[in-house]
């Protein structure tokens, strides 16, 4: 029971890191499974394992509109039930990719529930209803929480061969589902984010990041260096030569009285 809950409370403590504590990759497989080594009183696993996950998860990533399969409850179940078991990576490879499909539908109609709350503020925001606004924020934030506390707290109480039961049980058509809308999700969250941020001045260094990928063969690192290299062309020399002449024009317009220096 102790370590149920030790164990849901990490996983509530990891989906929080983006939502509550900023960015601080509180929710990668790396950082979970060390702590879930220490709850379960193997720290050396819990760092293997959570190693390996972070090897499977690593190009995740929530962009625009995407839900990604949820890394934070597949991480702690599959570290969790791979020590408890004793055989290692292999169960946890085996247990923790479709648990995370599983928790990403529950991750996907969260955050359709939690629409309801953005409108329901801007409401309050309205009638200048402070603690309204207060309720809307804090109670999605609370839902996520539960998302994965629960789950985790229940699956890690009622034991690994149940849930390997359950999770064979599913029928190979609804994964394959989830793996297909899983594998869609990036480019409609890709799409929305275009919709969003391209404009005329930033449409072709779309296009030219995805010329040097598609024509070039330049993997991400070096296209993210070409376009660092583009970025600083653009800030200290194009930029500079405009700012400098704004100046000089401001100088040359300057006559005598204009400044007071009292």
């Amino acid at each position: 029971m102790i370590q149920a809950l030790l164990l849901g409370l990490i996983s509530g403590f990891g989906i929080l890191d983006g939502r509550l504590f900023g960015v601080m990759m509180f929710d990668r497989p790396l950082f979970t499974g060390l702590l879930v080594g220490i709850v379960l009183g193997d720290i050396k696993q819990g760092i293997i394992i959570g190693a390996q996950l972070e090897l499977v998860w690593m190009g995740l990533a929530s962009i625009g509109g995407a839900t990604p399969p949820d890394i934070v409850t597949g991480g702690v179940l599959g570290t969790a039930f791979a020590i408890l078991s004793g055989k290692g990576v292999a169960v946890a490879l085996a247990l923790a990719v479709p648990i995370a499909l599983l928790a990403q539908s529950i991750g996907i109609g969260l955050r359709i529930l939690n629409s309801i709350f953005v409108n329901k503020a801007e409401k309050y925001a309205d009638e200048a209803n402070f603690k309204g606004i207060a309720f809307c924020l804090w109670t999605p934030i609370i839902l996520f929480f539960l998302s994965t506390f629960i789950p985790t707290f229940l699956a890690v109480l009622i034991g690994s061969s149940q849930i390997s039961t359950i999770v064979n049980a599913i029928p190979d058509v609804i994964l394959k589902g989830l793996q297909v809308a899983g594998g869609l999700l990036p480019a409609v969250g890709f799409a929305l984010l275009m919709d969003m941020l391209i404009t005329k001045k930033a449409a072709p260094f779309f296009f030219l990041g995805f010329i040097a990928a598609s024509y070039l063969k330049l993997d991400i690192t070096a296209v993210a260096l070409f376009a660092t290299c583009i970025a600083l062309v653009i800030h200290f020399f194009i930029d500079n030569n405009h700012s400098g002449s704004d100046k000089n024009e401001s100088a040359d317009h300057l006559t005598e009285g204009e400044i007071d220096f009292e």
